[in-house]
């Protein structure tokens, strides 16, 4: 797809991951046993043909840079295009953070400016999905659209997580009515996606207006206001899709990735989901380990039992050590005679021995990086 371009939104500080998100950017939080959260996004643009893609990052990206490196492992280490990765500039006054995605979008406007693809796909970099953006652009393109927005029914996640999206009403014609950012009482269930199609010179221009306006927000400041004046049309998606914005929500995606066919529509059909790729053995199984429906990541050493969780590379379960509905992040020991439930264990932590932690699946327990417990 050689008339597109993608762009990718990473910052906003997600109060709502707790500890997850006090390192690292939400877009690069771990999920499913190997991946980070923004391959999903990354690897759709790459299996519908974009290979010119911006990354623009904000709040603790370190970590999330690292990962993209050069774009090797999606096929974007090249000479024409490729991976670009925008972390804000800051002057010696101390200003240069982005005050909003429109203001991101404006600094790295030279970006724009030199590309050559008639079409910009803008993304969030923080949610969970399979989406064919070619299938997306031709619906842009048929429906004759200034901007389209890629929205689905929200109806099977939380209620309480309806307030921090975008919700939108459409008429018979896919056309949107009305868009409400996080509106305290949503009116509906129909929410988007962070998903945008629309002309790159038509961006361009919108930014300019609104940054000249004195406006940072893209929602806000430019698709909200801009409902009557262009031709706003809807992209309903029906297939799986999540949003890592809260604790509950990361818990529940990763749980669902134990399920066949989520795995089968995120993994198998349309592509694959590519990562950074380290050297680590198989996952190793003594005879005392008892595995049961899990996600067992490369590196392990299980000595203990391990049911329905995932497990990200590295970790070691002890002999007598008991794992049950929990995620457990990469190179975290969980000593002999422990018990977790319902736990979200991050990287490089140490559960000692006979340590019981019991959360529940509403509100399971989050222990922070390089905790000792």
């Amino acid at each position: 797809m050689k008339n597109a371009m993608g762009i990718i939104l990473t910052g906003g500080n997600k109060s709502g991951m707790k500890e997850l998100s006090a390192i690292r950017a939400t877009a690069a939080i771990p999920v499913g046993g190997k991946y980070r959260a923004i391959d999903f996004v990354l690897s759709n643009m790459v299996n519908s043909g974009i290979t010119n893609i911006g990354v623009l990052t904000q709040y603790n990206f370190r970590s999330l840079m690292d990962h993209l490196g050069t774009g090797k492992e999606w096929d974007l280490d090249r000479e024409n295009g490729g991976l670009f990765i925008f972390p804000p500039y800051l002057s010696d006054d101390g200003s240069g953070w982005y005050k909003g995605t429109a203001d991101a979008m404006y600094n790295n406007l030279t970006y724009l400016l030199r590309s050559s693809q008639e079409y910009v796909i803008i993304s969030v970099g923080n949610s969970v999905c399979k989406i064919n953006f070619e299938k997306l652009l031709d619906y842009h393109i048929d429906k004759g659209a200034d901007i389209t927005i890629a929205y689905r029914d929200m109806s099977d996640l939380y209620p309480e997580d309806l307030p921090i999206m975008g919700i939108l009403s459409v008429d018979n014609n896919e056309r949107i009515t009305d868009f409400e950012e996080k509106p305290l009482r949503p009116k509906g269930t129909l929410g988007s996606m962070g998903i945008y199609v629309m002309k790159r010179e038509l961006l361009i221009y919108l930014l300019e207006e609104c940054i000249a306006h004195g406006n940072y927000d893209f929602v806000r400041d430019v698709l909200i206001k801009k409902l009557d004046s262009l031709k706003i049309y809807g992209y309903r998606f029906n297939s799986y899709w999540r949003s890592i914005s809260s604790i509950k929500m990361y818990y529940r995606c990763n749980m669902e990735l134990l399920d066949p066919d989520v795995c089968c529509q995120l993994f198998v059909d349309g592509g694959k989901i590519y990562t950074k790729v380290k050297d680590e053995p198989p996952a190793k199984y003594n005879d005392e380990a008892e595995v049961r429906n899990s996600i067992i990541g490369d590196g392990c050493i299980i000595e203990g039992t391990v049911e329905n969780s995932v497990l990200f590379r590295g970790v070691t379960v002890k002999k007598g050590a008991c794992i049950k509905n929990s995620i457990i992040m990469q190179g975290s020991v969980i000593e002999s005679g422990s018990s977790l439930q319902y736990a979200v264990v991050d990287k490089n932590v140490l559960i000692t021995e006979g340590k019981n932690l019991k959360g529940d699946d509403e509100w399971p327990i989050i222990v922070g990086r390089r905790t000792v417990v």
